[in-house]
């Protein structure tokens, strides 16, 4: 069985699989990214705990510098926590365009070395270079190559794994930290993975861990070497698909043109709300900002759904680490309208989120909200209307028909993109992304 991701069709993967140990993937990392920007324009922060995010009471750590993980912080830990492992942290606020600058530059580095990058996210990506290794002497001579050209470019650090899948190239690149390279050979992967923890294999997240370890499982090795009906009891399901990739059969091509799921807005309140005036700013924000994107990228959409979390935590997330054990957990709601027909208008997608938003009838305060956008449909392939202004072609009914515009969303994308994002904007305060996403997002 085999791993998540996009596949090609059974033709092309079967004869993938056949020069599968010919192939060459690199993952590349960049080591504390933005803490090391931070740390790179400005000298007076080197050699110091740098934590960027984080900084108000809601905050998530976003990156830490190598000083600072000395004391245990990490990424995606409360701010709080984070203060209290390392109360003499230098806590910045993150500056998510000058990241993203970065990245554009160091993603046309990689694109020097092959055509075939797939970004996963500002900081890394995974490159198949199977085709381009003998243009530059060899693997470990072309990420030599490719590691100076990063640092010669930014003056940072970028970690490089080499394998003949995504799955050991990326844990390759991992062991390697910081400013390292590993490349590892076909005949190598086994000694790789094996004395690893489960929790190293792709998808094996808190939940799957804990049943791993119940039943019996602790290393990568006791997986692979697995009957398949034992495997059953701690992975159900998935089972064959984990011994699959624990024995390093990983066929996952990477892809430079993924097709996109999903499209989301979110943010996390600096306190709790339950208002309605307050929710309805922050989701016309939400809908407003994947409209846009959509829009980009020549989209439209068919389902829309509300994401919230609720203020008041549960207990506490069972985790890899005695730190995050301490991290409360909050329960998270979702709900979804499937529309008649696609649309990348913010009118309609604002006006479901609040009307799903209003029949939740929550008693409770939530501290995140978000928008999300599926079930795409190019916008060159959507169906016109027969009844212009009745809504049947955008979705829009009943008291949106007047305020619907389709030529509203398209103008002000052209005067942003003219003028620059401030140009124009809905008349609203932004709601404070105190989680900023380091995700490559679509439509950007």
């Amino acid at each position: 069985m085999l791993g998540p991701g996009p596949w090609p069709s059974l033709d092309a993967l079967s004869s993938y699989a056949r020069c599968v140990t010919e192939r060459l993937v690199l993952h590349a990392d960049m080591d504390a990214f933005y803490a090391s920007i931070e740390q790179r324009d400005r000298p007076e922060l080197r050699g110091k705990p740098v934590i960027v995010g984080g900084s108000s009471r809601r905050g998530v750590v976003s990156a830490a510098s190598y000083e600072a993980r000395v004391f245990g912080v990490r990424s995606a830990m409360p701010g709080f926590r984070a203060r209290e492992l390392c109360p003499q942290g230098v806590f910045l606020a993150p500056d998510m365009a000058k990241y993203a600058s970065v990245s554009a530059t160091v993603q046309r580095i990689f694109e020097e070395f092959t055509p075939v990058v797939e970004p996963l996210a500002l900081d890394e990506a995974f490159l198949d270079v199977t085709g381009s290794t003998q243009l530059f002497g060899g693997p470990i001579e072309l990420a030599k190559k490719l590691k100076a050209r990063v640092r010669a470019e930014t003056e940072l650090a970028v970690s490089v794994g080499i394998g003949n899948s995504k799955l050991i190239a990326k844990i390759a690149c991992s062991v390697s930290k910081p400013d390292g390279l590993r490349y590892v050979a076909p005949e190598e992967n086994r000694a790789l993975l094996d004395p690893l923890p489960i929790r190293w294999l792709w998808g094996v997240g808190p939940v799957a861990e804990r049943k791993l370890l119940a039943a019996g499982f602790s290393t990568i090795a006791d997986i692979a070497n697995a009957e398949l009906t034992a495997l059953q009891r701690g992975a159900g399901d998935r089972a064959a698909e984990l011994r699959a990739l624990a024995r390093g059969e990983d066929l996952r091509p990477v892809s430079s043109e993924r097709e996109a799921k999903s499209y989301g807005e979110e943010n996390t309140f600096e306190r709790d709300v339950n208002d309605r005036a307050t929710v309805t700013r922050a989701l016309t924000s939400h809908a407003h900002a994947v409209a846009e994107r959509v829009r980009h990228d020549a989209l439209t959409a068919r389902t829309i759904t509300l994401k919230m979390k609720l203020a008041r935590a549960r207990g506490s997330k069972g985790s890899r680490s005695e730190a995050s054990e301490q991290e409360p957990s909050y329960p998270l709601y979702t709900r979804s309208r499937t529309l008649r027909e696609p649309t990348d208008d913010a009118t309609v997608i604002r006006r479901v989120a609040i009307e799903l938003w209003d029949e939740m009838q929550l008693e409770e305060a939530v501290r995140l909200l978000g928008v999300t956008l599926t079930n795409f449909v190019r916008a060159s392939e959507q169906q016109l209307s027969l009844f212009d202004g009745v809504g049947v072609g955008v979705g829009v009914v009943g008291k949106d028909r007047a305020s619907h515009n389709p030529k509203l969303g398209p103008a002000l994308d052209a005067i942003r993109k003219r003028f620059g994002d401030d140009a124009i904007h809905v008349a609203i305060d932004k709601p404070e992304k105190l989680t900023p996403s380091g995700q490559k997002k679509r439509g950007r």
